[in-house]
């Protein structure tokens, strides 16, 4: 009889392994299923998601203010509109006084654009030929002249320019007109974050729940430090490189120096195209003068050692865990499959994708595959 007790259990034990793998796979296919259907979703509609995607990083910069405001006794509701308000005046004031600016610069630039052409040619050209030929490489002359091919490609490029511009141009119109999504959004995230967190949490798997919500929390501490904190790091920088370009006498620093600081958040590659950019036409301004082409040179190195000994220590921190290649590789990847909006999530989908491959390599770590059956 005990024999015959303990015959359904060794009955019952290969049945429920066998039922637990496949309810294991089946859990496996459904997140599956999900995270390609949502990134499906996120292709087919990137051409509409900018309003949403700049809504979200609104709210999710002005959130602990409104924390700070709703523990003073002031209302959800009340709070987010005013931040919401605020931060639109304020954003509109600052660009009604750089955008003229900007786009002074931006027309000098294009007028100035065959000068310059032109001087790289004469000037840079036979010193770079007299260079190579040091090491036995030969470089055509420069043609002093113009052929009638060069003239139709030049106008041909122009062309093409032309239309992408006026392309460009009705696309921005577009992404304006959606804009004015932009502060309903914030809005709402920001009124309603609470209930949001609410409801997101309610579906969670109930076996999973409580790592999934230890896994959010190391998100939103990356998410803070860095994105937020590179933020910071862009307009300090943006700022810095605008005004001592504009005040070393730089032509077209102001458009230089918001560009080199916009992007910023790219590790390196603000300082490199700011560096290469004004030299160049420090070169062209202040031919000669190399006192001067120090300057600009020396601006951008300066700037570089504020970005790495100062702003970035403090203002983003060191426990963030994102390599600076690894968000360039997001960078560029998100800007091949999502465009601008790939672009932007690129940061915060590498802080994602950081905390659930460092989880994963733990659980790795502690399983029968990596330490073995003993």
């Amino acid at each position: 009889m005990q024999a015959d007790r303990r015959k359904p259990i060794r009955d019952v034990r290969p049945r429920s392994r066998e039922a637990a793998a496949r309810a294991a796979q089946r859990r496996a296919a459904f997140w599956v299923a999900l995270l390609v259907g949502l990134g499906i979703l996120l292709w087919l509609l990137g051409s509409i998601l900018l309003p949403f995607v700049l809504g979200m990083a609104i709210a999710y910069f002005l959130s602990p203010l409104i924390q700070q405001l709703e523990q003073r006794g002031i209302s959800r509701t009340i709070a987010a509109g005013g931040l919401v308000v605020g931060f639109i005046v304020v954003t509109g004031v600052a660009l009604v006084f750089l955008v003229p600016l900007v786009v002074e610069q931006v027309t000098a630039l294009v007028q100035r654009l065959p000068d310059l052409v032109a001087w790289l040619r004469q000037s840079l050209l036979p010193i770079v030929a007299r260079f190579a030929g040091r090491f036995g490489l030969r470089i055509a002359p420069v043609v002093s002249q113009p052929s009638p091919e060069m003239v139709q490609r030049v106008a041909g490029f122009v062309s093409g320019l032309a239309t992408g511009l006026l392309s460009g141009g009705l696309a921005l119109v577009n992404a304006l007109a959606l804009l004015a999504i932009t502060p309903v959004v914030a809005f709402y995230l920001l009124r309603d974050w609470p209930k949001i967190v609410r409801d997101v949490d309610s579906w969670l798997p109930r076996d999973h729940a409580d790592t999934i919500r230890e896994q959010m929390r190391a998100i939103d501490g990356v998410l803070a430090g860095f994105a937020r904190g590179a933020a910071l790091v862009c307009l300090v920088l943006g700022a810095f490189y605008a005004v001592a370009l504009t005040l070393a006498g730089l032509e077209f620093g102001l458009l230089i120096g918001l560009a080199a600081g916009a992007i910023s958040f790219i590790p390196y590659l603000g300082v490199i195209v700011g560096f290469t950019t004004s030299v160049g036409v420090a070169l062209y301004q202040f031919w000669g003068d190399w006192g001067w082409i120090a300057l600009v040179a020396g601006i951008f190195v300066a700037g570089q050692i504020l970005q790495d000994y100062f702003l970035t220590p403090r203002l983003v921190g060191e426990k963030v865990g994102l390599h600076p290649l690894w968000v360039i590789f997001g960078v560029l990847a998100g800007g091949v499959l999502f465009g601008f909006v790939g672009v932007l999530l690129a940061v915060p989908a590498c802080a994602v994708i950081g905390v659930v491959v460092r989880f994963a390599i733990a659980r790795y770590k502690d399983s029968e595959v990596y330490l073995g059956e003993e």
